[in-house]
């Protein structure tokens, strides 16, 4: 089996999994003392979106780039405290997620205007201090649904989801997008487990779209692809490489690296420049900030043939994909 990981040098040097050898942007290298930068998850770090941001911050940490430090599974009763706590711990940086506690965080973030904070979130930046970003992988997801569109032999696909918040919509609606362009009658399946970390939840809610004819799962939820191992179906995953973790299952990924934001905010935030700005551009495949990783001889020759040719238009800004970030349908 040979994995295609397509830029694997230029993505993987981003942080975009965990254990990978990271590259750093040469504007940080000149730092005369790492950074002191915190890391809140609401999540614990195993799951596949804080683990992307999590790799991305040990490997700087690693390169003494910044002083990282972090607490996982944050419930949001508790996330402002955690967010006033590392604030008065003098980190130049925090890094975290405010789905679920907007308000209080910009709060917390008008209280402390000398240290910058960097965001998942589903509104605007604020302030100077207030910076935002969402992952934007969903280039690579439809690229992702090219493939999976040219494989199915039910006519029938299926993608397992956290939440519909704008960001995940996104996600699951360019994979099914990917899928109509080349398989245009093809049935596209949606669930939802309404949380960010369940995967006993994912994986039944994946049992129940193969029980319902789906024969490849779109896993944007960690737990997806153990339905599909366990029924003999294909998956393809999302955020990180599921394919050495399920190799005769996961034929493609839709990889997202958190580095560059990450560089781009520590760049701000040293300089003294504002960092209440939307840094989620940084996402984008030409930036490398995402990507597709597939696996040779797995999907029709000619299927790949016509993925690449759209990825190399996207690169080349011949071809964008759509934004869609209403609810799929």
């Amino acid at each position: 089996m040979t994995r295609i990981l397509i830029n694997r040098r230029r993505l993987l040097g981003t942080g975009a999994a965990l254990g990978a050898t990271t590259l750093f942007a040469p504007a940080l290298r000149a730092q005369a003392a790492p950074v002191k930068v915190a890391g809140i998850h609401a999540s614990p770090v195993e799951n596949a979106w804080n683990s992307v941001l999590h790799a991305a911050m040990l490997a700087a940490h690693a390169e003494g780039v910044i002083d990282y430090t972090f607490s996982e599974g944050v419930s949001g009763t508790d996330y402002p405290r955690a967010m006033r706590e590392y604030a008065e711990a003098g980190n130049v940086l925090i890094v975290g997620e405010s789905y679920a506690v907007e308000r209080e965080a910009r709060k917390v973030a008008a209280d402390y205007p000398d240290t910058a904070f960097l965001m998942g979130s589903s509104g605007e930046a604020s302030g100077d201090n207030f910076g935002v970003y969402g992952t934007w992988n969903w280039e690579a997801a439809y690229l992702c649904g090219m493939l999976a569109g040219a494989m199915t032999k039910t006519g029938t696909v299926g993608s397992v989801g956290a939440i519909p918040i704008p960001e995940v919509n996104m996600l699951i609606n360019g994979f099914a997008d990917g899928v109509k362009a080349v398989n245009p009658e093809a049935k596209h399946l949606v669930s939802f487990i309404g949380t960010f970390f369940d995967p006993p939840k994912a994986r039944e809610a994946g049992l129940a779209q193969i029980d319902s004819g789906a024969d490849i799962l779109f896993g944007e939820r960690i737990g997806t692809a153990d339905a599909a191992q366990e029924r003999g179906v294909k998956a393809i995953g999302s955020l990180i490489d599921y394919t050495p973790r399920y190799p005769d299952t996961v034929f493609a990924n839709a990889m997202w690296s958190f580095r560059p934001l990450l560089n781009a905010a520590l760049k701000d935030a040293t300089s003294g420049q504002p960092v209440g700005k939307n840094y989620t551009p940084l996402s984008l495949m030409k930036d490398g900030g995402s990507d597709i990783f597939y696996v040779e001889g797995v999907a029709p020759e000619a299927a790949v043939k016509k993925m690449l040719e759209t990825r190399a238009a996207i690169m080349a800004g011949e071809f964008e994909v759509p934004r869609n970030f209403e609810a799929p349908a």
